[in-house]
This record gives structure tokens, C-alpha cells and sequence, in this order.
């Protein structure tokens, strides 16, 4: 592929009802701009979960950004990622030439508890919210692979562990085992401390053709699809088979294999996401990949680090901004700019975010990317 990842930026994770999204809009965006060394964008990708219609090109007026071609996405969780992978074939095609990819949330506006998938949707009609589903995914691989589920514990207490080295996460405070498993039960067998939060942020790229800068990251692969039908006739917990489907893809499209990644930013949005994540992209095989948080091989000094940023654990999943912050800590990574939670001689990453909610499908979308220094 033919694009880079000349900037980027974030603002702060966290409930932040006092900050407006213009605010949070415009830190990230200024912060990537700067980053890219640039002052202007030929187009806009950009997305937001449950923001109102308008939201996007309302921050960003206060910017100066108008006048140009402002798409506004939603893919679940999956929606930052999205507005990725559609800047980069934007600039692949030669439709524009420098792209500004957004992502933004404030969730605390719209929650007080979990996210509840859509009243039209089983799901939604029988009141039960994300933390219910993955606790049924966690109960089915369970019982596929014949683990202790409370070594998911194990996945928290590493990923706050790297969130405390984190100054922009959401959650900076390192937890024990036994903090994790006596925590309030959420939806068993997820305890409170296996769960994300809800939280407030913007995080934003910009791409464009590849240039003579030795700051900017190519972007190696970015694959995109929606679930196929989820019926009985899948023996894995939901979402894997997707995320499968566009790791292949990614893999044959990078020329590169998850042996070859230095480190890893997949979508934990609870514990066992994490895992079967891990499993899907190839890292650990089926049923194995609690092994690579019991052997140290994904935490920050092992072979491959998984989600030295902390994660959606760690630092919070403001669900537009969360694949575009996970975009950001790798380009951070890959750079060498990523202070106390640096990964040694980092010089390849891949990106997976997993976007769910829709009943009756294996998963709203999943983006996963690759990219290298």
C-alpha cells in the first residue's frame, strides 16, 4: 500500500461531562495536526457513536475545517478504525490527497451504566447489554476448551498495569487478582474489573501519500467486513469468526504473518476479548491464548506485547475514538514515542478493533491494520 499515517492525536479518557465535544475535538485534532506537520486536509472521515446528527462538522468549524468533503461514519465500536480504512483507500485511489480521520465520544452524555443493544434487537428486547453477551461468550469458551475462567483476571491485571504507564488513560491505578475477582459480578463470570468503561474522548490521524519523512508509518494492510450470519452452525464464541475472516485477509494483504508483529492493540473491551482476539489473529491457538498472558509473552518485556496503551480496560472505550487511539499508541510505538511503556525495537504493529451490537450477525464490523516504521 501506497499510504501513510503522517500525525496523530487524542485527547484525555475519562468521564469528562465538564469538557463539550468541541473541546475534545479540538485537542485532538490540533495535536495531530501538529504531529503531521501540516495545516490542511483535502477531505474528512470521520465518525461518532451515538453523537446527534451534525456533531462532526460542528466541532470542526470551530477549526476552520469547512468547505471540503466531510463523511461521517458509524460501525460500533468499529467506527474510528472505519474512518481509517476509508482515508487510506481515499488516498490509495487518489480521490484526495490528505485525509483527517476522527473519531469521537462522550459517552457520559448518554450513559449512566452499560450500553444496551437496540429495543428492535432480541438482544435489546430481553434487556440484555454488552457485559451479558461477553459474559456468555467467556461461559462458551469456557466450556469449548476446558480453562479456569478466573485466569481471565489475569488479562485486567496486565492491561492496568500498562495503563498506569499511560498518562492519557482513563484508569492509572495497577490491580491485583484478588482485586479483579472481588470486584462486583457484572455478568458472570466477568467481574466489574473485567469490564471497560463507558468514557469521553476524540482521537484523530491524518494520512496521505507516502512522503520523504521519517516520522510517518506506513500503513501495510487495512481490511474491513461486517458478520456473516450467527446461527448454529458456528462452534465459536461471537465475533471470533469474523475477526478471523479479516485477519486472513490482512495477513495476505501485509505480506506478513502475527509471528512478525512486534506488538499487538485489540479490542479488550472485557477480558476475554482480549483472548479470543488473540486466538483469531493467529497469535495463540484455540484455547490457548489465556497461556499467553499466564507466560508474560503479551505484557510489556514479553516477546509481543498486547495492548501496551492499557486497552480499552485501562484506559476507557469512547466508543468513535477508541480505533484511532488504538492507531495512536502504535504510532507512538513504532516511533519510539511512547515513554515508559515504550516496547523495545518496535518496528511493526497490528491494530484490531471489533465492533459489535447488531443481533443476528457475527459482529457489526472489524477493521484490523497493519502497520509498520
Amino acid at each position: 500500500m501506497n499510504a501513510s499515517i503522517y500525525g496523530v492525536g487524542t485527547s484525555m479518557f475519562g468521564r469528562q461531562p465538564h469538557l463539550s465535544d468541541v473541546s475534545l475535538v479540538q485537542q485532538a485534532v490540533t495535536e495531530a495536526f501538529e504531529d503531521a506537520e501540516i495545516d490542511r486536509v483535502d477531505a474528512v472521515f470521520a465518525g461518532t457513536v451515538f453523537g446527534v446528527t451534525g456533531t462532526i462538522q460542528r466541532c470542526l468549524q470551530t477549526l476552520g475545517i469547512v468547505g471540503i468533503p466531510i463523511v461521517t461514519v458509524e460501525n460500533a465500536c468499529a467506527t474510528g478504525s472505519t474512518a481509517l480504512f476509508e482515508a487510506v483507500h481515499a488516498v490509495e485511489s487518489g480521490r484526495y490527497e490528505n485525509v483527517l480521520c476522527l473519531g469521537l465520544e462522550t459517552m457520559t452524555t448518554h450513559f449512566a451504566g452499560p450500553i444496551t443493544p437496540a429495543y428492535n434487537d432480541s438482544e435489546g428486547a430481553a434487556g440484555l447489554a454488552m457485559p451479558g453477551i461477553y459474559g456468555l461468550a467467556a461461559s462458551r469458551y469456557g466450556h469449548l476448551y476446558d480453562v479456569d475462567l478466573d485466569d481471565l483476571a489475569l488479562v485486567a491485571v496486565k492491561n492496568r498495569a500498562h495503563g498506569s504507564l499511560n498518562p492519557r488513560a482513563q484508569h492509572g491505578r495497577q490491580v491485583t487478582v484478588e482485586d479483579v475477582l472481588g470486584s462486583r459480578m457484572v455478568a458472570e463470570p466477568l467481574t466489574l474489573l473485567q469490564c471497560c468503561d463507558i468514557s469521553d474522548a476524540a482521537a484523530a490521524a491524518v494520512v496521505g501519500p507516502k512522503r520523504n519523512s521519517k516520522r510517518d508509518i506506513s500503513v501495510l494492510a487495512t481490511e474491513l467486513q461486517s458478520g456473516k450470519l450467527w446461527d448454529h452452525r458456528s462452534n465459536h464464541p461471537w465475533g471470533f469468526e469474523l475477526m478471523q475472516s479479516v485477519a486472513e485477509d490482512a495477513w495476505k494483504k501485509a505480506g506478513l504473518g502475527p509471528g512478525d508483529m512486534d506488538l499487538f492493540e485489540v479490542h479488550d473491551a472485557f477480558t476475554i476479548g482480549e483472548v479470543t482476539a488473540t486466538e483469531a489473529l493467529g497469535l495463540a491457538p484455540l484455547g490457548q491464548g489465556l497461556e499467553l498472558v499466564k507466560t508474560g509473552h503479551t505484557k510489556l518485556g514479553g516477546k509481543q506485547p498486547v495492548n501496551p496503551s492499557g486497552g480499552l480496560l485501562s484506559r476507557g472505550h469512547a466508543l468513535g475514538a477508541t480505533g484511532l487511539a488504538q492507531i495512536a499508541e502504535a504510532v507512538w510505538q513504532l516511533r519510539g514515542e511512547a515513554g515508559a511503556r515504550q516496547v523495545d525495537n518496535a518496528r511493526t504493529a497490528a491494530v484490531e478493533t471489533m465492533g459489535g451490537g447488531a443481533a443476528g450477525i457475527d459482529g457489526n464490523g472489524c477493521v484490523i491494520t497493519i502497520l509498520g516504521a
